[in-house]
């Protein structure tokens, strides 16, 4: 998400003439879109955590909605789908509130949550929400484990803060699992790979090439095991299925058949999820994901119920 197609030609111009800021994608029919995705049989849905909207230095608004809540309806409009976050960005949060709210839409949704986390990369935002962005990584760590204590069962035990379970404080409601909701670590978090790989139950990185792609997740693999390693790809999917892939930033413009062949190249080389991102498209969202579903999701069948 979102499952709009505000960075392709036509409608950047369109939002030109109309007077709309670039980098603020138009939400209108995200409900029925999430739909679709999770009646066509993609495995996941994935959200961004933007809080604050910088058209000078990023340019782009991400998912718009506040993440949880927009998460919540989701889960309430989909039955299948994984909901997934990409990422929030801890440091900035509170983790008892994040894992209360993360607890909640995984009760909701039936145990669909995936909590994507990161540590942030935007300075600016940091002295705004009264956090030090030079800390954030020591953040993450002690947030993270916060996250772990809250969903585990019984009274909340947080020694470092001096809440021992004679408090007898819980946070509710629980994961729908007893071990807690799965937690993919987006990018290096300011931490070791050794860290992630104890700490995390996936790895979400960044789009790269083949050929830094293989030595990412042969690491990955190495530290990790049989983790999953989740990655995203800007895709633009022309109409020509035969047409070459060629790359673009952060993923690649090309017809189904390339398309499916560098799937299949990533999936050999140790990828276990690719979440796809529309916006350069100047086709319909639905045209493309009915495309995609009727041709590359029967290639790559999902576990998902």
């Amino acid at each position: 998400l979102p499952l709009d197609n505000d960075w392709g030609p036509s409608r950047q111009a369109t939002d030109r003439t109309a007077g709309r800021p670039h980098g603020v994608p138009d939400l209108a029919g995200h409900a029925r879109l999430a739909r679709l995705a999770d009646r066509l049989g993609f495995a996941g849905l994935w959200v961004r955590d933007v809080p604050l909207f910088d058209p000078v230095r990023f340019g782009d608004a991400g998912t718009v909605f506040e993440t949880f809540t927009h998460l919540g309806h989701l889960a309430a409009v989909t039955e299948h789908a994984v909901l997934g976050t990409a990422a929030v960005v801890l440091p900035l949060r509170e983790p008892l509130l994040v894992a209360k709210a993360a607890a909640t839409v995984d009760a909701l949704s039936g145990g669909r949550m995936l909590l994507g986390l990161a540590s942030g990369d935007r300075p600016v935002e940091y002295p705004l929400f009264g956090r030090d962005f030079e800390a954030r990584g020591a953040a993450f760590r002690e947030g993270l484990h916060t996250l772990r204590a809250a969903w585990r069962p019984g009274p909340l035990e947080l020694p470092g803060a001096g809440l021992g379970s004679d408090f007898q404080l819980e946070v509710l409601p629980k994961p729908a699992e007893a071990a807690g909701i799965p937690i993919a670590v987006a990018g290096g978090a300011q931490q070791t790979p050794e860290w992630i790989a104890e700490h995390a139950d996936a790895s979400l990185n960044y789009p790269r090439d083949l050929g830094a792609l293989r030595l990412r997740t042969r690491r990955w693999r190495e530290l990790a095991g049989e983790k999953p390693y989740v990655t995203p790809m800007v895709l633009t999917l022309q109409e020509d299925p035969d047409a070459p892939a060629r790359p673009i930033r952060l993923g690649l413009s090309t017809g189904r058949n390339a398309l499916i062949e560098h799937l299949e190249t990533m999936a050999r080389s140790g990828v276990s999820h690719v979440s796809f991102n529309l916006r350069p498209n100047d086709r319909p969202v639905e045209e493309l994901l009915q495309e995609l579903a009727e041709y590359a999701l029967p290639r790559f069948p999902t576990s998902v119920a």
